[in-house]
């Protein structure tokens, strides 16, 4: 992973999450994935739910099996030493739900090698456009 301190906010934010989701997605070992980018002590919580190593790495698995395209446009992100605070959105398609989009609100640490250490996250489900008749 590239370092915080050798990009902007948030590029290093689209970049951590697009390694992180086509590395998973590549169908790359999952302990590989989970120790290039977070640390071993990680924890995230996620709309109120504590993920710790074990549920993030659980977690892998559904991704690397369902998702088929991906994108992240970070909306704002600011920086203050290691900890990154950061509005974006992932836009995701899946084999059998379509399209989603869900707006994430970010506020995390990361460690000076790029890995995550903790993160607070809220999320919501954005509506997608429906696609146009064929």
């Amino acid at each position: 992973m590239k370092a915080l301190a050798d990009t902007t906010p948030a590029q290093f934010v689209e970049d951590f999450f697009s390694s992180l989701t086509e590395s998973t997605v590549r169908g790359d070992d999952p302990e590989s994935v989970m120790e290039l980018h977070y640390t071993a002590d990680i924890v995230q919580v996620s709309d109120g739910i504590r993920l710790d190593h074990e549920r993030i790495l659980a977690h892998l698995r559904p991704v690397s099996r369902n998702v088929t395209g991906w994108r992240f446009d970070v909306q704002e992100a600011v920086a203050d030493g290691c900890r990154i605070a950061a509005r974006f959105t992932v836009h995701a398609r899946t084999r059998k739900g379509g399209d989603t989009a869900t707006e994430v609100h970010l506020f995390a640490e990361f460690t000076d090698d790029g890995r995550m250490r903790r993160s607070h996250q809220l999320t919501r489900i954005l509506p997608t456009e429906a696609p146009a008749p064929a």
